[in-house]
Order: structure tokens, then C-alpha cells, then sequence
């Protein structure tokens, strides 16, 4: 048994608590706001097994310019943030070429394979049950061509994943979801999709069952010193915590706990805004993503979240729920019903890497220390089988498949 320090109590860290409270290890969690709202509870809740796409490629280069002109598009940066933004966006256009488009998909779907078991085993070792349906997802299209060229990818993907995609023309999506009443050219419905009924309920879960059966510490991480003898964790309060092992899983936060360990990474937020009805009035039978304006709607227990999009900024840079709004105002195009007004406003940070793939890895001079952040629009459905690696990281027992995730690409 080691005594292991979690530096992070959102959707990962918990993960990870969870797969080595599981091993016997005596597990210290540390989280600032532990009643906040993170990227981890204001996600489209959606278990996302198909999408092995990195966002750096070809295809959204190409359509990069337009959203950008488009300050409430699905794309938008915050010009004054570009000099911080800059080394990543070099990188990030980089990640779009297709030998490196192709080994990150085959690196997500390396771990795609595994994402639901992981999670059906995660929900075991803590007592969870009831909180995913099998409902598939749809995806609708404004033009034939953006329709057909997509199903055609999914056609692909799907095979490699062993689910079945089928394309729709406007009415028999409507069958599917009635609720889709506007003019569109057709969907893609998948039946690799699962949704979770409440992210926040999953996550409040997770955290009990670490305070149930390990520690958490309500608490910031200013540093994390390795010694001789242990790793000292030094929280925002002045407390000093020793441990044996530390794995730091604190979203876009890890980047400063990881460079004043010597290393480098690239790790920057991609915003994302949502708007969620309690006790909707709008039925949807199954999320619906809107392509080509880049954002999902969701329907999660007793309520409906709208959301997605790219805002690329600084992690402190004030929000702007606009952009919140001008999804509401899209989705009302294929949805005349939804309401115009109600619904709770949020922002999120994603912690994204410029080739989408996260960071589940040792330090690469000292293996007492593992890394696991930068899921980007995955952190959910990554996180039971990230939990998993963290674990057979520390006992040694991972395998050449986690290569492509290591810290070591960035320096």
C-alpha cells in the first residue's frame, strides 16, 4: 500500500482516486473548490465513444476563417489573449497534418475500445448504477454534400468500433426525434452514444465515495516538491502532506504544477458554454449534435442542456454568455419550441492539447509522479479508462499503447 496525493477533484482526479482506493492505496484528494462547477459537471453528458477525430485537421482549417468573422460562431479567440495563445496555436496547426490527424485517431481509438467497460467497471467499484442510457445520438446537416461525406466518415469509424451509423433523410429523423420541426437536408444517427442522465450527480457520487473510503482535502495545490524519501504536496493553506506517490490531474491548473516540475506541456482552455432547462418543455429522445454549428443539446434528467462551441481565451478572462445565447437562437431554427427565455447560463474550461490527445503519463524522470489531464471535449468519456491507466502507471503495469499520451511529446 502507498500513501498517493490527487491534486484535482473533478472528473479524472476522481477517477483515479477511484481505481486506486481500489488497489488498497491510502488516496488524499485535494481540490479548491470542491462545491464548484467545473468542466467536469457542465459537459454535454454525453459518453462520446466515436469520436476518435482530433480537432486540429484539414477539414476545420478550411472552415477556421469563416467561424472566426463570426464573434458568436462556433469557433471564436479573444484577440487580446492571442500572444499567450500563440505557442499553441503554432503547434495546433502542426497537429492538422495528415500523418499526425492519423496517428492521434489511432490513439483515441485505442482507448475508445476500452471507454465503456471502463466505465461499467468504475460505476462497480463505487456502488453506482441507472446513471447512463444507451440511446445513440443524431447528427443533422444543412447541405446534401456536408451529409453525405459525414455519413461516409462515420460508416468508417463505426466499423473500427463495431457499432451501427445509418443515414436519414429530414423524415425519418423526425421519427426519431419529432421535435425537430425545422428544414434541414437529412442526419446520421449512431448507436455508439450514451448518455448520462445527471454529470454533476456522477461527479458529487465519485467524490463521496472518496471521502467515504480515502481523504479529501478541501484545499489548493501551490506546489508539489519530490524528495529523497517522499513527495511533498503544499496546499494553498501552507499545509505540507507527504506522500509516496502524486498524480496531478487538475485540468488547465496542472500546466503550473507541471513546469515548475521542469517540464513542458501545452495546455490551454478551450471555453465552452451551455444552457440548461430544468423540466423542459422540449422533448429530445436522444442528443442531437447541429454539425455545422458546432454545438449538441442533450436531454439529462429532468432537463435539457444546450451547448458546445470553441472559445479559445485565457482560463481567468471574463465570460461571455452571449455566446450561450446565440446557440439557444440556433437550435430554434429545428426546434421552434424551445424557449426563448429560462435556463441556467455556464461556462466552462476545457484543458485542451493542440493534437487532442490528453497527457497519461509518468514524469518522465521520476516515476513516482503521474500526469492525466488535457482530455479537451473527452474529459467524461475518458475518464473511467484514464482512472485505469493512472493506476497501472503506478504499479507498473502499463503497456506501449499509452506512448502517444506521454508528456514527453512536448519537450
Amino acid at each position: 500500500m502507498a500513501r498517493i496525493g490527487i491534486v484535482g477533484a473533478g472528473i479524472i482526479g476522481c477517477a483515479s482516486a477511484a481505481h486506486l482506493i481500489a488497489e488498497g492505496h491510502a488516496v488524499t484528494v485535494f481540490e479548491k473548490d470542491v462545491d464548484g462547477l467545473p468542466a467536469s459537471v457542465g459537459n454535454a453528458g454525453i459518453l462520446a465513444v466515436p469520436e476518435i477525430d482530433p480537432i486540429a485537421r484539414s477539414e476545420m482549417l478550411l472552415a477556421a476563417p469563416k467561424w472566426l468573422v463570426d464573434p458568436l460562431g462556433p469557433l471564436t479567440l479573444r484577440w487580446q489573449d492571442l500572444p499567450a495563445l500563440t505557442p499553441w496555436l503554432f503547434h495546433f496547426l502542426r497537429a492538422a497534418r495528415p500523418a499526425q490527424v492519423e496517428r492521434s485517431r489511432k490513439a483515441l481509438l485505442g482507448l475508445m475500445r476500452e471507454a465503456l467497460a471502463a466505465h461499467q467497471a468504475m460505476a462497480r467499484l463505487c456502488g453506482i448504477s441507472g446513471h447512463t442510457r444507451p440511446t445513440g445520438a443524431l447528427t443533422i446537416f444543412d447541405s446534401e454534400a456536408a451529409l453525405d461525406a459525414a455519413f461516409r466518415h462515420e460508416q468508417a469509424t463505426a466499423g473500427l468500433l463495431g457499432f451501427a451509423v445509418e443515414r436519414l433523410d429530414p423524415r425519418a429523423a423526425r421519427s426519431h426525434v419529432p421535435a425537430l420541426e425545422g428544414a434541414f437536408a437529412g442526419g446520421v444517427f449512431s448507436s455508439g452514444y450514451q448518455t448520462f442522465l445527471d454529470p454533476l450527480k456522477l461527479l458529487r457520487d465519485l467524490q463521496t465515495h472518496v471521502r467515504q473510503y480515502g481523504m479529501l482535502v478541501e484545499a489548493g495545490v501551490e506546489a508539489v516538491q519530490p524528495g529523497a524519501e517522499a513527495i511533498t504536496v503544499i496546499a494553498d493553506t501552507g499545509e505540507r502532506h507527504v506522500f509516496d506517490k502524486v498524480v496531478i490531474a487538475a485540468g488547465v491548473w496542472s500546466r503550473t504544477l507541471v513546469r515548475q516540475l521542469g517540464l513542458k506541456v501545452l495546455l490551454e482552455t478551450e471555453r465552452g458554454y451551455n444552457t440548461t432547462f430544468a423540466n423542459p418543455i422540449v422533448k429530445l429522445e436522444m442528443p442531437i449534435f447541429f454539425a455545422e454549428h458546432g454545438f449538441v443539446a442533450t436531454p439529462l434528467a429532468n432537463a435539457l442542456r444546450i451547448g458546445g462551441a470553441v472559445e479559445l481565451a485565457r482560463p481567468e478572462a471574463p465570460p461571455n454568455y452571449a455566446r450561450a445565447a446565440a446557440m439557444r437562437q440556433k437550435m430554434r431554427r429545428y426546434v421552434p419550441s424551445l424557449p426563448e427565455t429560462g435556463g441556467k447560463e455556464w461556462m466552462g474550461r476545457r484543458p485542451s492539447t493542440p493534437d487532442s490527445l490528453p497527457v497519461i503519463s509518468l514524469h518522465p524522470s521520476d516515476s513516482r509522479i503521474a500526469l492525466a489531464f488535457g482530455h479537451g471535449h473527452l474529459g467524461l468519456t475518458l475518464s473511467a479508462i484514464t482512472g485505469a491507466k493512472v493506476a497501472a502507471l503506478l504499479s507498473n503495469r502499463a503497456g506501449a499503447d499509452l506512448e502517444p499520451f506521454n508528456i514527453g511529446r512536448f519537450q
